[in-house]
């Protein structure tokens, strides 16, 4: 399956100068039972704003960078959207792949998504300058998963499934 996984806020507020708007420990720990064993899928922005390779996880990363990281073991390289779909799809039949961003990959990706897990944080942030894209949730089937709050920021975990 095609997921797409991410914290977002009350207007679909995602991220702010390369990285998270809130530190939610635990948010995090729910992302890395989610992702820890499957491929995830994300842009070369993302991938830069990790603090180092997600372990046990392979990585999948679009760029329009020409020598970007090749170096790098075990991190498949793609330079436009149709060989990083194609590559997806094969593996996503048998196993789940994660789409983790950034914001135009997770726009592109939506209409492919088998399902949308989003940390719902009950929390604005004006000074956001990356959002979600907005999707149309009748598509879906949504399930809250969990609640939880941390730092005093109150979230839920919800799993959109298409329809």
């Amino acid at each position: 399956m095609i997921k797409i996984i991410a914290a977002v806020g009350k207007n679909l507020e995602l991220g702010k100068n390369g990285g998270l708007i809130w530190h939610l420990p635990n948010d995090l720990k729910f992302f890395k039972s989610q992702t820890v064993g499957c491929m995830v899928a994300m842009g070369r922005n993302t991938y830069n704003s990790l603090p180092k390779k997600l372990p046990g996880r392979k990585h999948l990363v679009i760029t329009d960078v020409d020598d970007f990281n090749k170096s790098v073991d075990d991190v498949d390289i793609f330079y436009n959207m149709e060989d990083m779909l194609k590559e997806i799809k094969k593996h996503s039949e048998n196993e789940d792949v994660f789409i983790i961003g950034g914001a135009s990959i997770y726009r592109q990706f939506v209409p492919f998504a088998d399902e949308l897990i989003l940390t719902e944080v009950d929390a604005e942030a004006p000074d956001a300058d990356v959002y979600f894209p907005v999707f149309d949730k009748a598509q879906y089937v949504r399930e809250v998963v969990a609640s939880n709050e941390d730092n005093g920021i109150k979230y839920e975990h919800v799993r959109y499934v298409r329809k």
